[in-house]
């Protein structure tokens, strides 16, 4: 055996990383011993799957254990080879492999890594490529060394079991890659997640309270304010997606959804406060969260959804290393722009067709998914009126609209949108539940429609920095009557509301893909609200903003922890009110 170890050193010293590649034809230098075909040793395998391997060998993917090996490169000289020195006891032998044969193959950077460990298996592997070179210049009569062929045969006997195993092996493969031909459902859909845990509180002096509750606290003796409830919760978020794909090209994703996180409206008293990835089904019921397909046809991108399909899915954001709820924003404004990317949706289709790398248009019809499906009409009557508020897919609450996206630099990109709203009565909520509560609802729970007017840009200014924000306007105007006990026509009545963010992250902070972010800007909020004779205070009187500031840290690719806070000023628009303070501690999990 010490023989034969002395004769694998001079003539294989294939630390081969994890495969070996067999070469192009390497002419031999004639000698006076030749060898002919009928010298090449003979063994029991298949030959179709031992080319098989040589060629998977080739691709530098015979040994997947060791992923540093893909695209291992063919060497034609060993000086080619940075760490193989002429000094190296083995230099010579390594020399005549590479420069007589040619089938050695280095790692991507040209080392050779000599040192390393190598298996049966790999050396068998590397032996066949050898032998199959050997095999092809016997056969195109090119001179091959006797000698050479001689010590072939002698590693050949030693390695026999594992040259014959080879074709097992292949076979065992291609009856496994067959069996998955054969079923391909079960290789289009891919099932990730995702599972948010955060630790939460709030404080503050007073819930919010908006200028309609003030006016009743300072003229008509209504109860001040409790004070923010400032308990600390600890909660979660689960998100499971199964994301099936039946040319490659489409997405058909079904998501179920469990969670505990709380909505800080109740403690705060304001919905400006909430958390980016709150909403979950209460008593962390599991749902159906999302049930849309979309689809490409050309230049033409096709969605249809029943259930969850959002503006968000649709519309660009514009905000790229925010726009998550699971990693970004920690507050729920700080996400995108409400008067773009949140409204009555779940249900509906959209598509998005780009002209070029420079133009998109996007357009979208959603309606709210609770009403699209319910064929029934409510109807009111008050005071000898008689008004209906509809339901269905066409009658209900629904948003429309149309977005152009402009990129006309790889760095700098824009968009430019504009949305029609409706919500029927009893359902108004035009800002998404990210703005004041006059915003939200400034005709009493009137059936309302609302246009908007926007503008987003992200400008990745530097390979760390990134500069991205929006501005919206809308025009929100009543459609009917108000709900409680004194319904009257509100029809025609208008509002205005506003709204604007900045935010700048900088990549890299500390570590290869964490991120800090800062933004702030103004939530939406309704200086101007029309009102009826008898109403008293019925607009907006001071401007709400908010600072977000937060720290992305990737523990690794699957992992990932983000401190922040954020406060709010003025928050429902009032300034009596005490400015509200909410620290989260994110760690979000995905697989």
């Amino acid at each position: 055996m010490n023989k034969l170890t002395s004769n694998l050193l001079k003539l294989f010293p294939l630390a081969l990383g994890s495969s070996l590649a067999v070469a192009p034809g390497a002419m031999a230098e004639p000698v006076a011993q030749l060898a002919t075909p009928a010298d090449f040793p003979q063994i029991n395998h298949r030959g179709d799957s031992l080319e098989l391997m040589r060629r998977r060998q080739n691709a530098g993917t015979f040994n997947a254990a060791t992923p540093d090996v893909t695209n291992m490169s063919q060497v034609t000289s060993v000086s080619e080879l940075r760490d193989v020195q002429p000094t190296a006891w083995a230099y010579e032998a390594l020399k005549s492999l590479v420069e007589r044969y040619g089938c050695i193959v280095g790692y991507p950077d040209r080392t050779f890594r000599g040192d390393r460990a190598l298996s049966r298996w790999e050396f068998a592997a590397g032996l066949n490529a050898c032998m199959n070179v050997m095999e092809r210049l016997i056969q195109e009569n090119v001179a091959v060394l006797r000698e050479d062929i001689d010590k072939l045969k002698r590693l050949m006997q030693e390695f026999e079991a594992e040259l014959a195993a080879l074709g097992a092996r292949i076979d065992n493969l291609e009856v496994r890659t067959s069996f998955l031909e054969d079923h391909q459902f079960s290789t289009t859909t891919k099932l990730n997640g995702v599972a948010v845990f955060a630790l939460v509180n709030q404080w503050g002096e007073n819930k919010a309270v908006d200028w309609r509750q003030q006016d009743n606290i300072n003229n008509f003796g209504a109860a001040a304010p409790a004070p923010v409830d400032e308990n600390a919760t600890l909660s979660s978020r689960v998100r499971l997606n199964f994301d099936t794909s039946f040319t490659g090209k489409d997405l058909l994703r079904t998501r179920l959804q469990a969670g505990t996180v709380p909505n800080l409206a109740g403690p705060t008293g304001t919905n400006m406060a909430r958390l980016a990835f709150d909403g979950s089904s209460p008593d962390n019921n599991v749902d159906i969260n999302k049930l849309f397909y979309r689809f490409p046809v050309g230049n033409l991108t096709t969605w249809v959804g029943a259930r969850g399909l959002d503006l968000d899915d649709v519309f660009k954001t514009y905000n790229p290393y925010l726009e998550s709820g699971d990693s970004g924003a920690l507050s729920r404004f700080s996400r995108y722009n409400p008067f773009v990317n949140r409204g009555p949706a779940g249900t509906g289709g959209a598509m998005r067709y780009k002209f070029n790398d420079i133009f998109t248009v996007s357009a979208a019809y959603l309606a709210d998914q609770g009403q699209a499906s319910n064929p029934s009409d409510d109807v009111f009557t008050s005071g000898g009126n008689t008004f209906r508020s509809g339901n269905g897919f066409l009658n209900g609450s629904y948003s429309t609209g149309v977005q152009f996206d402009i990129k006309p630099t790889q760095d700098f990109s824009f968009g430019i949108s504009y949305l029609h709203k409706y919500f029927t009565q009893g359902d108004v909520n035009l800002t998404g539940s990210t703005g004041s509560r006059i915003a939200s609802n400034p005709f009493y729970q009137a059936a309302t429609t609302m246009d908007t007017y926007n503008i987003q840009t992200s400008w990745q200014i530097t390979e760390k920095f990134n500069l991205s924000g929006w501005f919206g306007y809308a025009n929100a105007t009543a459609q009917g009557f108000n709900t409680g006990g004194n319904p009257q026509n509100r029809n025609g009545l208008g509002a205005d509301l506003w709204t604007w963010n900045a935010a700048l992250s900088i990549i890299d902070v500390f570590k290869e893909g964490a991120v800090f972010s800062l933004s702030g800007g103004l939530m939406p909020y309704a200086p101007y609200v029309a009102s009826l004779n008898g109403d008293r205070i019925s607009n907006d009187r001071n401007s709400p903003y908010i600072i977000e500031a937060q720290y992305q840290f990737p523990v690794n690719k699957n992992i990932q922890i983000t401190p922040g806070a954020y406060v709010i000023l003025n928050p429902e628009a009032n300034s009596n009110n005490s400015a509200i303070w909410v620290g989260v501690l994110r760690t979000t999990f995905k697989f």
